[in-house]
């Protein structure tokens, strides 16, 4: 499976507030080349409670052009028991029949794609200890003020 170059255009994120709680890890990615070959970098996940619903995935030192890409928690969550995903993000979770013990993203933008394989325990620990600790699973909902996107949406 090969990855075209060059890396994609991150989606634009928003800037969190001054006193929003968060959790961030950084861990040891690889960006699949081609079959036989990745290159090892750093990537950071970071976790706003103030913007419930989504992770940030920061590519970190030599891939750092690719930016920041927000996506759906629920949908890495997902992606870590099955696959997941069917727009600019896919998910694979490890396939240790295949011999991959990572979990694997897609990520799709107007100048290409990337794959990138992460620790999955890794990544599955901060999620349960930190981030569903900030907001547990299930109750992001209660944080949104409704009546204020509504009220952004009508204008």
């Amino acid at each position: 499976m090969s990855a075209p170059h060059p890396l994609p255009s991150p989606q634009p994120c928003p800037e969190p507030g001054p006193e929003t709680a968060a959790t961030d890890v950084v861990l040891d990615a690889r960006i699949v080349l081609d079959a036989g070959q990745s290159l090892g970098i750093p990537v950071r996940f970071t976790y706003y409670a103030d913007d419930p619903f989504a992770v940030s995935l920061e590519f970190l030192g030599a891939a750092a052009e690719a930016g920041t890409w927000q996506f759906s928690r629920d949908l890495l969550w997902e992606g870590l028991q099955r696959p997941a995903g069917t727009g600019d993000v896919r998910i694979w979770p490890p396939c240790t029949c295949h011999g991959r013990a990572s979990l694997r993203i897609m990520l799709q933008g107007q100048d290409g794609s990337v794959l990138v394989d992460l620790p999955a325990r890794q990544l599955r620990r901060w999620l349960r200890r930190e981030s569903f600790a900030l907001v547990p699973r299930g109750t992001e909902a209660t944080l949104i003020d409704w009546d204020a996107e509504l009220g952004g949406l009508t204008g």
